[in-house]
């Protein structure tokens, strides 16, 4: 391929004002930071995260990772000591509460978006920066994963951190401009990436370097990665906890991770999570909104000029492979598309700020796929306004007004993520809405969504359990009810068991002993019970929805009578 459609030699090299970094950062602190502290620990994956973390600290051991007794192998340790960092240095140990331990997200969610916005600057100029910054800030994807302390926000971290290194080789190559020590950062953060979680980022690089290979023909670039020595830094970056947890676990840490986890995932849909092709093409709109219609515009463009422009090739082979891998693995959850999100985001920007993108026709397919895309923006749209507002007096029965201003703000949003006045200036219109989007998620996880008590019972019970707990060294005994969150707020020796084993848990510690025993339990924990319900006192009940099930449930508190 030749870059003779584009001199990338005179395109905008400009940078942004350090202010405006600054400036950027706090934005981020903004959209990201409001409900870390009033948002309960969600399950299951980020509970079982943290719990793990947790157990770091309690036990000082750093190497081997478990949730309660049971190993948990089946992701690298990086998360968890970024989070042992965080609790660490919140002086609290392991009482230290979940907002500690979401931080770690909020850092790196605000990171990625500082990252893609030099990305974009660099690509195609300061507005297209910025405007690929604020558009990641604002998508859905991005305001839970930043508010969630689990991999995926700080695996984001990593992929810009590899692409962006990426693109400056191979477009530098292309521009004839030296590009400083990216190579070293490129093989860098494959190594943080494996220690993230595994070899997710890697794949990645690995699909965008081959499409680039397939449709360019210039492959000098290649040489510019060293492969060699850049794979001795990613080893080096990665192996010594590879070795310690080989050397501490043997063989059971790679059964585990590799045969168990990833293995499964490629070959079948992995703890009910299995659905066929084309997921991700039908969940596109919901997870880039606000901006997925005009993203998709830009991508649409895009595959109408790469072969011009080599920035639009590289974007283009960011996304498109490692769409149609993450497609063909049975194994499919929301997040993982979300390194890839940020090729179509700069696509995006490209389209707004690039005046000969105006001038691109669509196909008559393409322009189709718009219009399916923009009718599922809109009903996606109406749709979250009218969760936004409906949640609270659904669960609760009356009417919220944060409920309405997180409706409205929703709606603000869509308008102008979707569209806005033609003359109205790009950037502005993208921040109008990455603010619009922010504060809808802000006032959901600050106003909304806390005071469902109902949906929280992990909470509700941990509460119950310190009020009613006959002696300070009681631990909860749970039947029925196992979510992990359970374990992190009530503590790591709450025993998740069925009805037979909180009868004989009960039984063993007659005088401190409490259990929890769900609906469906009770009728084996009352025939296990040495005497029965005569045995026992009855001391609280809780109603709700286990809503990682969308399972009503009604538990009920009990000691041993004396």
């Amino acid at each position: 391929m030749s870059a003779a459609g584009i001199n990338l030699s005179e395109t905008p090299r400009k940078a942004l004002a350090p202010l405006t970094y600054l400036m950027l950062a706090a934005l981020c602190l903004f959209a990201f930071i409001p409900g870390i502290s009033t948002l309960p620990p969600t399950d299951r994956d980020e509970s079982r995260f943290v719990q793990a973390t947790k157990q770091m600290v309690e036990t000082g051991d750093y190497v081997d990772i478990r949730f309660q007794d049971v190993p948990r192998y089946k992701k690298p340790a990086g998360i968890y000591w970024l989070q042992s960092a965080a609790v660490l240095v919140s002086g609290q140990g392991s009482e230290a509460p979940i907002w500690v331990y979401r931080l770690i997200s909020v850092l790196a969610a605000t990171f990625s978006v500082l990252a893609l916005t030099v990305i974009g600057s660099r690509m195609f100029g300061p507005s297209a920066g910025l405007i690929a910054g604020l558009g990641l800030m604002g998508i859905l994807m991005l305001g839970f994963e930043a508010r969630i302390a689990k991999t995926d926000a700080t695996l984001l971290a990593t992929a810009l951190l590899a692409q962006g290194s990426l693109a400056a080789i191979y477009l530098g190559h292309k521009a004839g401009r030296p590009q400083g020590r990216a190579n070293w950062l490129f093989w860098f953060a494959q190594g943080l990436a494996l220690l993230i979680k595994g070899p997710v980022i890697p794949f990645l690089s690995l699909l965008t370097i081959a499409a680039l290979v397939i449709f360019d023909r210039d492959r000098g670039w290649l040489r510019k990665l060293r492969p060699f020595t850049g794979l001795l830094l990613t080893l080096l970056v990665a192996a010594p906890w590879l070795v310690l947890i080989t050397i501490k676990t043997g063989s059971e840490f790679w059964q585990e991770s590799v045969g168990k986890d990833l293995l499964s995932k490629v070959g079948s849909g992995q703890e009910s999570h299995g659905f066929p092709p084309g997921y991700y093409f039908l969940t596109y709109s919901v997870f880039m909104w606000p901006f997925a219609l005009v993203a998709l515009e830009g991508g649409l463009k895009a595959l109408r000029r790469f072969r011009e422009d080599p920035r639009l090739l590289f974007c283009l082979a960011w996304y498109l492979p490692y769409w149609i891998a993450i497609e063909a693995i049975p194994t499919k959850l929301p997040h993982y598309a979300l390194p890839a999100y940020p090729a179509m985001i700069l696509l995006m920007a490209w389209t707004l700020t690039d005046a000969s993108a105006a001038t691109v026709e669509l196909a008559r397919w393409q322009q189709w796929l718009r219009k399916v895309c923009a009718f599922g923006m809109f009903g996606i749209s109406i749709g979250l306004a009218a969760i936004a507002f409906g949640i609270t007096p659904y669960f609760l029965g009356y009417v919220s007004w944060w409920g309405l201003l997180a409706a409205l703000l929703v709606l603000i949003a869509a308008r102008y993520g979707i569209g806005a006045p033609d003359d109205m200036d790009p950037v502005k219109r993208i921040a109008f809405a990455a603010a619009a989007a922010a504060a809808a998620f802000g006032v959901l996880t600050t106003k909304v969504l806390p005071p469902l008590k109902p949906v929280w019972l992990s909470p509700e019970i941990a509460q119950r359990f310190e009020k009613l707990k006959p002696c300070p060294t009681s631990r909860l005994i749970s039947a029925g009810y196992g979510e992990p969150s359970l374990v992190f707020l009530a503590g790591t020796q709450t025993l998740l068991t069925d009805g037979a084993g909180a009868a004989a848990a009960l039984t063993a510690d007659p005088a401190c002993g409490i259990a929890v025993v769900g609906a469906a339990e009770s009728q084996h924990f009352l025939a296990a019970v040495p005497g029965g319900a005569d045995a026992l006192k009855e001391i609280g009940s809780i109603e709700g929805m286990n809503y990682s099930k969308g399972e009503p449930r009604a538990l009920t508190f009990y000691t041993l009578a004396r």
